[in-house]
């Protein structure tokens, strides 16, 4: 047999990024005439990790990957911007060809960060430089090389390991093969070299981040390693000690908090919130500074959606803009920059506000994850802004007041239309969804909200945040619970909603009477109950997919809760197909069909 790989691999012309390991920008300096040799420098070995850390970025922020985090799930479904055509309307329907583009992000761009992570290990321990450093440098590439895989994982199923030199090999020269067969075989190996190289990374990556840049640690590793631990327990792969290795290893991390230099904060409004992005939740985050469009590697950010850029905040807006007016004044007639660009290609399901957040009242989550009110705003200055202040005032209205609201109820809405509001008032009867398409609202994930940025059309400079403790809590609840000690699992799951009753200024009475009726008991503890209480705390966070996906829980959620995807959801479904310019590339006399995903 003989095929070409398509897989694209870095070989000798590859833009590297320089910097140091305490500073967290990373400028870039791309090198396309030198040999492998130039890995044998400390100069080298640091550049290339650097490089490795930049192409998560690919992973974290451009729309292929929010696509394929979100869209089709029971959280999320396509918006109108994206409803008649294209990769969302794919995804979200589940008639997905394997010319998909969101496909090709993962495919195209990991195993460029994993061979050189193969780089790295190979040429490392012949590298003259400082040992510690060195070994840091080693062990960045264990975690690195195990999450790219992960990410192939969640997404393809059976993924190589042999890249044209041998498992976890170095390639420098083409290859002609395609080694993910047999599937189950493969799969086992996967698992088996993450897990290898995270137990690596736990033991040799520095204790702690530093506090204003997001190089990896042992708490981020810790992390991670549990995670896999929990996934290869629902797949074929599994091991009969994965639930206690998962629940184990998250417990390390929750239990050495101060070790670590990590911990839950008071509010949980403040997790995300723009400026406090370094803060000690936060694990890991794909690092992006603000208003540095060159260090991030988008040179056309009103143009570019996909390669490295951050487009999630984007990507979930609903329309504000000319849908809100008042004696023929438009209320916000452009896109204020905290409002963000309505790109509108992803909107949450009914499930979110009706069932996940059904109380809203004693938990603070939804009200800090979803954006349901646009107040009168402007980019106006000068004379512009004072004509528009006195249209304003002319209707009755100023700068700051309630331009359009979506309550939680429709009762709540025709209550307050009733009242002689004159703001658009929507309940959730009328949010954007693809079957009564009633208006181009719904409440919009402000998790991603970014002010700093150069125009209204420039996409974001915040980190994207990939690792936090409190998923940390819900794995080590969801490990107790399958390793036969769910009573562990409620209190892990109490302390995070212990802290999701907490809202700055109640009074010490209220806050009290709010954790009682948020405690939960050892007879509601379930599988589906742990999905749920993971989207009240990771909602829109670019996980959700692989998380049905990996518990076999995608077909049974999207049926009961998504209806653009209930229709053709299926459970060859729970893995993506091998994009098809990887099995057209291949020759082989037996057929290359034999390596798409069954069902595909």
């Amino acid at each position: 047999m003989k095929s070409k790989y398509l897989i694209h691999i870095a070989f000798l012309l590859i833009t590297l990024i320089i910097g140091t390991s305490c500073k967290k920008q990373l400028i870039e300096h791309p090198y396309t005439s030198f040999t492998t040799d130039y890995y044998k420098t400390a100069d080298g070995l640091q550049s290339a990790i650097n490089s490795v850390y930049a192409n998560m970025r690919y992973d974290f922020g451009p729309v292929g990957a929010e696509a394929l985090g979100n869209v089709g799930t029971d959280e999320f479904t396509y918006g109108d911007q994206v409803a008649s055509s294209g990769q969302f309307l794919e995804l979200g329907s589940y008639q997905i060809p394997a010319t998909n583009g969101a496909i090709l992000t993962p495919w195209n761009r990991n195993y460029n960060g994993i061979n050189l992570c193969n780089a790295i290990l190979k040429f490392a321990p012949g590298v003259s430089m400082d040992a510690t450093k060195k070994n840091v440098i080693m062990a960045e590439a264990h975690y690195l090389r195990a999450h790219l895989y992960l990410l192939l994982v969640e997404n393809f199923g059976a993924v190589p390991l042999d890249l044209g030199s041998g498992d976890l090999q170095f390639t420098d020269v083409p290859y002609y093969g395609f080694n993910r067969l047999p599937f189950a075989d493969i799969l086992k190996k996967d698992y088996q070299a993450m897990i290898d190289d995270l137990t690596f990374a736990t033991q040799n990556l520095p204790v702690q981040r530093p506090t204003n840049a997001f190089k990896l640690s042992q708490a981020a590793a810790l992390h991670l390693l549990a995670k896999v631990y929990l996934f290869r327990a629902y797949s074929t792969a599994k091991d009969p000690a994965d639930f206690s290795n998962a629940y184990n290893t998250a417990m390390k991390l929750i239990n050495n908090q101060a070790t670590y230099g990590v911990g839950l904060l008071q509010d949980y409004g403040q997790v995300h919130q723009q400026g406090n992005d370094y803060n000690k939740e936060i694990l890991y985050s794909v690092e992006r500074l603000a208003e540095n469009n060159s260090a991030n590697e988008d040179l056309n950010p009103s143009t570019d959606f996909a390669n490295k850029v951050n487009i999630a905040g984007n990507l979930f807006q609903c329309l504000y803009q000319n849908v809100a007016s008042v004696g023929g004044v438009t209320l916000i007639d452009d896109r204020p920059l905290p409002y963000m660009r309505p790109l509108r290609e992803l909107a949450p399901t009914l499930y979110v506000n009706n069932v996940a957040f059904a109380d809203k009242f004693n938990d603070s989550r939804y009200d800090n994850t979803f954006r349901v009110m646009w107040r009168v705003a402007t980019l106006r200055t000068g004379t512009d802004l004072s004509t528009f202040i006195t249209k304003l005032a002319n209707v009755g209205f100023k700068i700051g007041d309630t331009a359009i609201y979506l309550p939680p109820t429709d009762a709540r809405a025709t209550q307050l239309v009733a009242a002689g509001k004159k703001y658009l008032c929507e309940g959730p009867s009328k949010w954007w969804n693809n079957q009564t398409k009633a208006s181009f609202q719904y409440p919009s994930v402000k998790k991603y909200d970014d002010s700093v940025r150069a125009n209204f059309q420039d996409v974001s400079g915040r980190p994207f945040v990939v690792a936090k403790l409190s998923e940390t809590y819900l794995t080590a609840a969801e490990a107790a619970m399958q390793d036969g000690h769910p009573a562990d699992a409620v209190t892990l799951i109490n302390v995070l909603r212990t802290r999701a009753a907490y809202r700055p200024g109640l009074t010490a009475t209220d806050l009290a009477a709010r954790i009682a009726a948020n405690q939960i008991t050892l007879s509601q503890i379930n599988l589906d109950f742990i999905l749920d209480e993971r989207t009240r705390e990771l909602c829109g966070e670019c996980i959700r997919w692989p998380d049905l996906a990996v518990r076999n829980k995608l077909v049974d959620r999207v049926q009961r809760y998504n209806p653009d995807g209930a229709a053709h959801v299926a459970m060859f479904n729970n893995v993506r197909p091998i994009p098809q310019s990887q099995i057209n590339a291949t020759v082989d006399p037996a057929g290359s069909a034999q390596y798409q995903n069954p069902g595909y």
